[in-house]
């Protein structure tokens, strides 16, 4: 058994070739040993989302305060709150990030396959991210 302190992990910013807007990345733990799976707790400022990607292995996010926005390639934007659970699977071209008026922060977890958890796509336009028809 290891314990260790998720503050000794770093915290950064989200870099801009992933994300709109303002967005803090807290790393809480990182693949070890044989393991693959990774999480990060992710802080989304009003309107701040990722650009599209997508996750050799799938991703799970656990909503954990605020209101967010979250959409699948081709299917509509659906609304996500505290205590909601979104599953993306593999491959699927999806973003996610904060509504409009409010933050929003998600633990993320994905696994790494051959050393790749996420291939970053196309931002999501100003006018994809408010189609919320």
């Amino acid at each position: 058994m290891e314990i260790t302190n998720g503050n000794s992990l770093p915290t950064f910013e989200g870099p801009d070739d992933w994300f709109t807007g303002d967005v803090r990345i807290d790393a809480l733990f990182n693949p070890q040993d044989d393991a693959r799976a990774a999480a990060a707790s992710v802080t989304f400022e009003p309107g701040a989302r990722t650009a599209w990607h997508t996750h050799p292995l799938g991703q799970q996010l656990v909503i954990t305060s605020g209101y967010g926005l979250v959409q699948s390639e081709g299917g509509p934007i659906a609304e996500v709150r505290a205590g909601d659970v979104v599953w993306f699977p593999p491959g699927e071209k999806h973003w996610h990030g904060a509504q409009p008026e409010k933050a929003m922060t998600h633990i993320a977890v994905q696994e790494e396959l051959d050393g790749e958890a996420v291939t970053w796509l196309d931002h999501v336009t100003d006018d994809e991210y408010v189609d919320t028809e």
